[in-house]
């Protein structure tokens, strides 16, 4: 099913890269559909999308390495499922199966094998599960209707050094309040994260 892009796997860092395939799946009136690889990497969603406007949304990362005899393998993407379940209870959205979770992650593999990096290259496909509460509404509520969406990209070390260690500061700043969401995998916590990351760049 892949196309396959002229990678330097070498050169890889950890900026999107757009694969051939992506799951993606809608829940609406209390069920979820049956789900489809797609080849749009494009979301449509309405402008009162209750994940723009009040942060109803959560993710997963996880990777899928290529091993020295060329097999393909997931790490613990069972935890993966049930952090993300986790997540979805937290913010009142419709909890994905582990099966479903884990079949979407596959397919996702799958059909973007290509894109693996060679095993000794330190490289490996970086998969993005996420789930997004969209359907207007300007209510501080829980939406009406979900997307579940899984995408993948090649990545290298997320640091430009690789292995290199990196120098880290203190900041003053919290990332997530007490007895908030900080023990899920939200994107809130991450934008609380940006000001602290962007004065310990400036400060070497």
């Amino acid at each position: 099913m892949t196309k396959k892009l002229e990678i330097n796997w070498d050169q890889l860092g950890f900026e999107y890269i757009k694969t051939d395939y992506r799951y993606l799946s809608f829940w609406k009136d209390g069920q979820w559909d049956e789900g489809v690889l797609t080849e749009d990497n494009v979301l449509h969603l309405g402008e009162a999308a209750p994940c723009l406007h009040y942060g109803q949304q959560c993710f997963e990362g996880l990777k899928a390495y290529r091993t020295k005899n060329g097999e393909i393998q997931l790490f613990r993407v069972d935890q993966n499922a049930k952090r993300f379940q986790d997540s979805c209870q937290r913010l009142l959205m419709p909890v994905i199966p582990e099966e479903t979770f884990i079949k979407a992650c596959l397919e996702v593999v799958k059909a973007n094998a290509a894109y693996i990096p060679p095993y000794g290259t330190g490289g490996s496909l970086y998969i993005r599960p996420m789930m997004i509460g969209v359907g207007n509404s300007m209510a501080v509520k829980p939406a009406n209707e979900y997307i579940f969406t899984v995408f993948c990209m090649p990545v290298g070390a997320y640091f430009k050094g690789g292995l290199t260690p990196v120098n880290f500061m203190v900041s003053d700043y919290d990332r997530a309040a007490c007895n908030g969401t900080g023990q899920q995998k939200v994107g809130g916590n991450y934008a609380a994260s940006m000001l602290a990351h962007e004065i310990a760049v400036k400060n070497g």
